[in-house]
């Protein structure tokens, strides 16, 4: 004679070899090529080793250091979640999306006249040595072994320097990368390389490191957003004490970088 508990474990047998099979509805979505394609070359534009030179560069970061205003790693993360939301981080990011739309639209003029306003729009000699040589390697190494249609168009309508968040939106748009993705990777390289320049200054471990980046994660991605609905007329900073560690950063007596 068939126990009730045995009767209910034979009937919900089938239940749960039911249940245990997958529906093909909920299968994850394979990436397409396009995408995969994206992944590839921003993880290699925007990876360390890329050479650009972006390790030379400190944005200011090792004259706050002997100022005293970056002394620790929660020292390091308030200045740069500030250089992110409030300086040149964001009106950066707002140079890369128009530059971006600007190569979508295949729009000349547009984009001559932003690369001559970020260019321009620098506070000190420094800063702008930093941005300017950077986007000069990424616009020479991309059009030699990352060329495609309609790059070398992009590249000569600016008539002029291109400083890097320009040379990343120009190279991101004419390679059809979307710009939400090309934005929040340009961002993290550039907050890893800042972190970089500080744990090699304060210094700081590696773990250290790892949670300021772990930590400014939402402020990357609120600048991303921020700059994504921004228009030029939204550019500026009011982050006037990196600013100015950027410019003594010039007269430091002993230096490890550049800017």
């Amino acid at each position: 004679m068939t126990s009730i508990a045995t009767t209910s474990i034979i009937t919900a047998i089938p239940m749960l070899t039911t249940a245990s099979k997958p529906d093909p509805a909920d299968a994850p979505r394979a990436m397409t090529a396009s995408e995969t394609a994206a992944l590839y070359r921003l993880m290699t534009w925007l990876s360390p080793a890329f050479p650009v030179g972006a390790f030379s560069y400190s944005s200011g970061i090792e004259w706050a250091v002997e100022a005293g205003d970056i002394s620790d790693s929660s020292t390091l993360r308030d200045w740069l979640a500030a250089m992110l939301a409030e300086g040149s981080g964001f009106c950066d990011a707002v140079f890369l999306a128009q530059a971006h739309r600007a190569v979508s639209m295949h729009d000349d003029a547009r984009l001559r006249g932003l690369a001559e306003l970020a260019a321009a729009f620098v506070p000190s000699r420094e800063r702008q040595l930093e941005i300017s040589a950077q986007g000069r390697a990424f616009i020479e190494i991309a059009r030699s072994a990352w060329n495609c249609d309609g790059l070398d168009g992009a590249v000569v309508a600016c008539g002029g320097a291109i400083v890097y968040p320009v040379a990343v939106g120009l190279v991101s748009a004419a390679h059809a990368i979307p710009l939400e993705p090309s934005l929040h990777a340009f961002l993290h390289a550039v907050v890893s390389n800042w972190i970089s320049a500080g744990a090699r200054l304060v210094p700081l471990g590696q773990t250290d490191s790892q949670r300021v980046l772990a930590w400014l994660e939402p402020v990357v991605a609120g600048t991303a957003q921020r700059a994504i609905a921004a228009s030029p007329e939204d550019l500026g900073s009011a982050n006037f004490r990196a600013d100015l560690a950027s410019m003594r950063h010039e007269a430091q007596y002993t230096r490890l970088f550049r800017s």
